[in-house]
């Protein structure tokens, strides 16, 4: 996860994609693939800022447009899994911006629901929309288990727990 952007994001965004404005909060769907990974990815959204208690826009779009996004305001060509961008108007507000591939990929080698970790990533931002960072340790792990605690309100497991690692005898063995 990367940290916020200090600049706003004001025309970066396309306009074309779906929009829904949610306690607070605009959820913007511009890759429609978004829907067929994370079935209800507007809802899940929609609870992840307001749990977090973030507010703006959250918009799902895909890695190339987010690697323009990062290249743009953060000098770095490629993607990421989530940027934020400030808007300077309200603290706590801003747009956080999801790149589908990215997301996708890490949720599969972490062995995460795709839903988990969207909301993971939602939550993620909305803090750092929040003041919040993870450049020392100390801050990293004070946001660790801000995130902790919002995701156990979402009923999404904590990410930051050590999963068991998959091996090619555990998967072989798998039922189905």
């Amino acid at each position: 996860m990367e940290p916020r952007s200090r600049s706003s994001l004001a025309g970066a965004t396309p306009s074309r994609g779906d929009a829904a404005v949610a306690g607070g909060a605009e959820i913007i769907i511009i890759d429609a693939r978004w829907r067929r990974l994370v079935p209800g990815a507007e809802r899940i959204a929609r609870r992840a800022v307001a749990a977090a208690g973030g507010a703006g826009s959250v918009v799902l779009d895909r890695d190339l447009r987010v690697k323009r996004l990062n290249a743009r305001h953060r000098g770095r060509n490629k993607p990421t899994n989530v940027l934020t961008f400030e808007t300077h108007v309200d603290a706590g507000s801003g747009d956080i911006v999801l790149a589908l591939e990215t997301v996708r990929r890490e949720a599969q080698s972490q062995i995460r629901r795709p839903a988990h970790h969207l909301a993971h990533l939602i939550v993620h931002g909305a803090l750092h929309l929040r003041g919040h960072d993870h450049h020392l340790a100390g801050d990293a792990r004070r946001m660790e288990m801000q995130e902790a605690r919002i995701l156990h309100r979402l009923r999404v497991p904590n990410p930051w727990k050590t999963r068991p690692a998959v091996t090619a005898s555990s998967v072989s063995a798998a039922p189905g």
